[in-house]
């Protein structure tokens, strides 16, 4: 089934051909987007005003001219010309009663598969080994998961990829530390949690102490030679670590398809240098293998160079240290060398925080000088802040961690639970907050502009009232509770339906447009418009709620508004489970 988008984009295209004019664009195509304002209509379209210029007309005349082209009578009401020239469309209330029908039916709820699927490999989430992942994991996480879902909904291959920091300085000082400052008591109590504090004590030593900072690198050296004994001891931090780990991932309901840490990659480093310095792509400089610009691409674009004082200065990639050692882009390189030709993914996306920009940029610069032939993305995010509007810092050992604030997520929840729910039972309200506390959570990362820092709030986040989880998920219970209400009594609902009021017009665009949302999350990335969209059902749900009476009503007004209600109910549970979030059926 064509969106409506896509089938007034066609009519629209159509008409725009039929004009006689060689001044249009060859390859020219007109698009239709939903009405910013539905006063003035559904949809609209600015094609006469990108035209009119070349064409030698007025917007206003082009807009008329096309309208008298437009074949469309089946779809809509006449087209009406706004302000400079925008061509805006009202659809027909049949059309829209057809695509409900459809809508109700349709297991896909109207979203198509995708044309042109692909084998998408997502790197999210990656937390790191001997450190309990805290609120900075919730973005990638959270961001990750929800781009999984989505795109195995469109009809993609998706791989779920946890990249886990295993290898390296961090493991060296953790291993420094146990072996001079272990507290055992402390670690028999909470394990990471004592692991944690000897990272965080043996870096700052490491950062002013030449005796700890050489001593961290001999710990890294005999781990990365396999030192039987360093190597047990990475084992048995690894184990801790990812058992904490697989906790909150089954808490969050997230499953990953392959869980490789760096060390996986470790033995590929050496001879993955060797082959950039004999195919010229790397070079020997100051002792370090780095890997230069090589003038194809404009310097602005150019991630290996930098400006300064006015003249275009080298900032290469390292892929291997003066020391010898190797670093993250090594490693890196050696990944999409995987992913590229073990896995054979289309396509790689890095779910990583903006402030790694520099870093895949000139790890995909390496890919392209290399010719690797995979489309790289960096779906990069900005920062989650504290009440001082300042980003948590890990280091000083401020951040909470992300199973205690999923627990107290939920904690808060029955407490709200407790006072607005005496009408479960206490299995139930434990349910209920389980799900309320981490969709709460969830909503409140994936509702925000990915590129934005936002404050965590749990005020907000827990407001049954606004742009939140609660909010929603009382939207789609009360859907609910009118199928419970007839009980038994529930009728057939049949296909004859009539829309009428303003609120029912509303909602049944609101729903006609589910498949025209979804496919556009994955083009930019960005989850916030399917949480905008489902915001914006849920308002438009409420509205008719009180405006239009369901059970009270008869005949053919009851039947209309008993299929939007069934409609609402299944895209609000749809559009929150590729969210990440599952409502009960009651609270």
């Amino acid at each position: 089934m064509l969106t409506l988008t896509q089938l007034l984009t066609e009519r629209l295209n159509e008409a725009i051909q039929k004009i006689q004019s060689s001044k249009i664009p060859e390859g020219y195509s007109a698009s239709v987007t939903a009405a910013a304002d539905t006063r003035f209509g559904d949809y609209q379209s600015n094609a006469a005003m990108a035209l009119a210029k070349g064409l030698g007309t007025a917007p206003r005349e082009l807009a008329a001219n096309i309208i008298e082209l437009l074949e469309i009578e089946d779809i809509c009401k006449e087209p009406e010309i706004a302000g400079p020239g925008f061509i805006n469309f009202r659809i027909n209330e049949n059309e829209i009663e057809s695509r409900i029908n459809e809508i109700r039916k349709c297991s896909r709820l109207g979203v198509e598969n995708t044309t042109d699927p692909e084998k998408i490999l997502i790197d999210f989430s990656s937390p790191n080994i001997a450190k309990p992942m805290h609120i900075g994991h919730i973005r990638s996480t959270i961001i990750g998961d929800c781009l999984v879902r989505v795109g195995r909904f469109l009809g993609h291959e998706v791989i779920a990829d946890n990249h886990i920091g295993d290898w390296g300085t961090p493991i060296g000082q953790v291993i420094y530390g146990w072996k001079n400052h272990l507290n055992e008591e402390d670690f028999s109590k909470d394990p990471i949690r004592e692991l944690l504090r000897l990272y965080q004590m043996v870096k700052e030593q490491f950062d002013s102490d030449e005796k700890v900072n050489k001593a961290c690198l001999e710990e890294t050296v005999r781990l990365q030679s396999g030192n039987e004994e360093s190597l047990a001891l990475w084992n048995r931090f690894k184990e801790i670590t990812m058992a904490g780990s697989q906790k909150i991932y089954d808490r969050l309901g997230i499953v990953f398809d392959i869980t490789l840490g760096e060390s996986f990659y470790d033995s590929k480093l050496g001879p993955l240098v060797d082959e950039l310095l004999s195919n010229k792509i790397a070079q020997e400089s100051d002792g370090a293998v780095c890997v230069f610009s090589n003038n194809e691409l404009e310097p602005k674009n150019d991630p290996l160079v930098v400006k300064r004082d006015g003249e275009w200065m080298p900032v290469p990639c390292i892929v291997r240290k003066k020391d010898g050692g190797f670093n993250y882009a090594t490693t890196d390189i050696a990944t999409i060398d995987h992913r590229v030709n073990e896995i054979e993914a289309d396509t790689i996306l890095y779910v990583v925080d903006d402030r790694q920009s520099l870093h895949f940029r000139q790890l995909f610069e390496v890919a392209r000088q290399r010719k690797i032939n995979a489309n790289l993305k960096h779906i990069s995010f900005g920062k989650i802040l504290g009440d001082d509007k300042k980003p948590f810092k890990t280091r000083e050992g401020s951040v909470p961690d992300l199973g205690s604030v999923l627990q107290e997520a939920v904690d808060r929840a029955r407490k709200v639970v407790d006072e607005k729910s005496h009408n479960l039972s206490e299995e139930e309200k434990d349910n209920v907050a389980e799900k309320i506390g981490i969709g709460a959570v969830k909503y409140a990362e994936l509702s925000q502009a990915r590129v934005s820092d936002y404050v965590f709030s749990w005020d907000k986040m827990l407001s049954l009232q606004g742009n939140t989880a609660p909010y929603m998920i009382n939207a789609y219970v009360r859907t609910r509770s009118i199928f419970r209400k007839l009980g038994d009594d529930s009728p057939e609902i049949t296909d004859k339906l009539s829309i009428s009021e303003d609120a029912e017009r509303t909602i049944s665009m609101k729903l006609c447009q589910y498949g025209e949302i979804v496919p556009e999350i994955l083009s930019d990335h960005r989850p916030n418009i399917l949480a905008t969209y489902l915001y914006e059902l849920a308002q438009s749900f409420h509205s008719f709620y009180e405006q239009c009476p369901v059970l009270s009503a008869e005949g053919i007004t009851r039947n209309t508004r008993l299929a939007l209600c069934q409609t609402t109910s299944a895209v609000l549970k749809h559009g929150l489970g590729l969210l990440g979030i599952f409502p009960p059926e009651k609270m």
